[in-house]
């Protein structure tokens, strides 16, 4: 776990001895694989951090091993909680895992609801057999991990759903869409999100409306048309896909918003409830919100969640 209280290097003694550094609260990590499926060995592939003019990580990329860091929300343990698993952003290149994964883990816990920062694999070539298939897998793992765990965890099962920024919005997307996709060797679980939270993301790989570091992170330099249509998730929408929360700036140069209109209409299209918000300025990549008119979009995402709770299975 990386915090701006434990010196970058004692993480990485943690790393070379193989452990987890725990804080003092309920926050821990834990690996979905033992070994990663679809995962060709390179030791010169090495994970490499991000860091900001303190000194302190705010990214990660080349991620080998994926993980979850879990945030329990408090709880009496005489009832559940509803859970969230958080996919940051970052390109398909790194993972903003501060501002689109901590910070928002902690958010939902003084909110009550339980969250899990997923670090995933990021597609490459030196480390994938199948590079377009890797987040997914992690991601699915993700969801069955949880569901798995929910009785440990004090987590209602039935309640737990996958929130996805920029790029981690495709990959939220993307497991919402194709939960049901067999693409490694899996028990009964459910991988299928019971709701879904998209926060300025990548929806389509489409050439109009895509963003291109994101598509040829995923598929490569020249995807074929099918593999364009298969990720773009927009078309990929029936009637089973999750109830959806959507944000987006109007002013986002780097992820057009019709991203985020065109997955709304094709939602409504198969009568998936869905509530979108989309402001006039911030851009792309305000987290949970600090310039322009999006700032207050944490409030709104709250309503919705306590209204998806009511209505939900017990």
């Amino acid at each position: 776990m990386i915090t701006k209280s434990i010196p970058l290097k004692v993480f990485f003694i943690g790393l070379i001895f193989g452990y987890s550094i725990i804080s003092t609260g309920q926050e821990h990590d834990i690996e979905l694989w033992t070994t990663p499926p679809n995962a060709i060995e390179n030791k010169d592939y090495q994970a490499e951090f991000r860091l900001n003019n303190k000194g302190v990580a705010t990214g990660i990329r080349k991620v080998t091993q994926p993980s979850l860091k879990v945030f329990l929300a408090k709880n009496d343990n005489t009832k559940t909680t509803p859970a969230v698993i958080i996919c940051p952003g970052g390109g398909y290149q790194h993972l903003s895992h501060i501002k689109e994964g901590e910070k928002v883990a902690e958010w939902l816990n003084s909110i009550g609801i339980s969250a899990f920062v997923l670090k995933y694999r990021l597609p490459s070539d030196k480390i994938m057999i199948n590079k377009t298939i890797g987040s997914l897998q992690d991601a699915q793992e993700a969801m069955r991990t949880v569901r798995r765990q929910s009785k440990a965890w004090h987590i209602n099962p039935n309640k737990i759903g996958v929130m996805g920024f920029s790029a981690g919005g495709h990959l939220a997307a993307t497991l919402s869409t194709h939960y049901k996709d067999s693409i490694y060797s899996h028990d009964n679980t459910s991988a299928r999100p019971d709701f879904s939270i998209l926060i300025y993301p990548v929806i389509s790989m489409k050439d109009d409306i895509t963003h291109q570091g994101s598509r040829t992170n995923l598929l490569g330099e020249n995807p074929s048309p099918k593999l364009i249509n298969q990720y773009s998730n927009e078309d990929q929408v029936t009637p089973n896909t999750p109830p959806t929360f959507l944000i987006h700036a109007t002013n986002d140069q780097s992820v057009p918003v019709e991203n985020s209109i065109n997955y709304y209409l094709a939602l409504k299209e198969n009568n998936v409830h869905v509530e979108m918000h989309i402001y006039a300025n911030g851009g792309h990549g305000f987290g949970l919100g600090t310039t322009g008119t999006n700032v207050n979009w944490p409030k709104a995402c709250e309503a919705w969640l306590k209204a998806q709770m009511r209505n939900s299975q017990p």
